[in-house]
């Protein structure tokens, strides 16, 4: 089993930044994808970003391309979501998740998930 621990969740105006954490702990830790969704109350989970196990390769929605970005510390079996221009449209619980094949961008295609960090974007 892998556990996923998200943080640094919280309340920030519009324009403002914030640091989403993702640590992992458990099975062997390698060559994975992992990746970051988030849903909305009355939404679907909807993918935001990912990440390859080397880093080399990195995915996102275009509703965050050129605000967000993802990195990952393997060392420290930690994934990171640097959130920039923050916009009330990204309010929603953002969630971590692992896979190790499957396409990147699809939910079900994940076999580990966190429980979830709440993200409040104010106008």
């Amino acid at each position: 089993q892998v556990q996923l621990v998200e943080s640094g969740g919280g309340l920030v105006q519009a324009g403002g930044s914030l640091r989403l954490s993702c640590a992992a702990s458990g099975r062997t830790w390698r060559n994975n994808r992992m990746g970051w969704f988030r849903q909305a109350p009355g939404k679907e989970r909807e993918f935001v970003s990912a990440i390859s196990w080397t880093g080399s390769f990195t995915y996102y929605a275009d509703s965050v391309k050129g605000r967000f970005t993802i990195s990952r510390d393997n060392a420290k079996n930690t994934m990171y979501l640097q959130m920039n221009g923050l916009k009330p449209e990204d309010t929603a619980v953002y969630y971590c998740a692992a896979q190790y094949s499957g396409s990147a961008q699809a939910p079900h295609d994940y076999d580990y998930w966190g429980q979830g960090t709440q993200v409040t974007v104010s106008s």
